[in-house]
């Protein structure tokens, strides 16, 4: 269940979790400015604006970040963006600097060349959804929800999914010994100096 960021604001003010929050650092995450995170924080109501306006500005604030933080001349983030996207640099510097908006094709090629997080939302999303996605990473510290074990184990080691279609089907009690029988084996009994 995804939470609105009025919801979200109220249960960091209950964990007193609000005092952390960094306008700055939230306005870098979502490539938004530190006015409209500010006025957002404070409940404020923002001026409409239409998905093109937020996608351009976006853009822009990211290529604008990224050279500054590489210490890339402009020309040469236009260039390396037009080979990643195979356009040319004149649409490339075009998007970059916010004055054309991107197909989807070429959004998507963005999202991967600024490795940014939430896929091609991150461009489109709303101010309130884009700092609502924010805010709810620094929630998760305070609410965790409890992980079921299997899937916990499974991070740990690295498994991203399982499938067990292919081999026949487990109950929940067959992969329960399964996981058990996985489980001693790696780790030392008890009275061991090891555990």
């Amino acid at each position: 269940m995804e939470l609105s960021l009025h919801e979200t604001l109220r249960r960091l003010r209950d964990h007193a979790a609000e005092q952390e929050l960094n306008p700055q650092e939230l306005a870098d995450q979502t490539a938004m400015p530190v006015g409209t995170v500010l006025a957002l924080l404070r409940g404020e109501e923002l001026p409409p604006d239409t998905v093109d306006e937020r996608v351009c500005s976006r853009i822009k604030v990211l290529a604008d970040a990224h050279a500054a933080r590489t210490r890339k001349r402009f020309g040469d983030l236009v260039s390396e963006v037009a080979g990643k996207l195979s356009i040319s640099d004149v649409w490339a510097r075009k998007l970059l600097r916010g004055e054309k908006t991107p197909n989807i094709t070429l959004l998507h090629g963005l999202v991967d060349f600024f490795k940014v997080d939430g896929g091609e939302a991150f461009f489109t999303a709303s101010p309130a959804d884009a700092l609502n996605r924010a805010l709810l990473k620094i929630l998760e510290r305070y609410e965790e929800p409890q992980r079921d074990p299997i899937d916990a184990l499974m991070a740990k080691f690295g498994v991203k999914a399982m499938d067990l279609r292919h081999h026949g089907t487990m109950t929940k009690d067959q992969l329960e010994m399964l996981l058990e029988g996985v489980i001693k084996s790696v780790v030392p009994p008890e009275g061991d100096p090891r555990r």
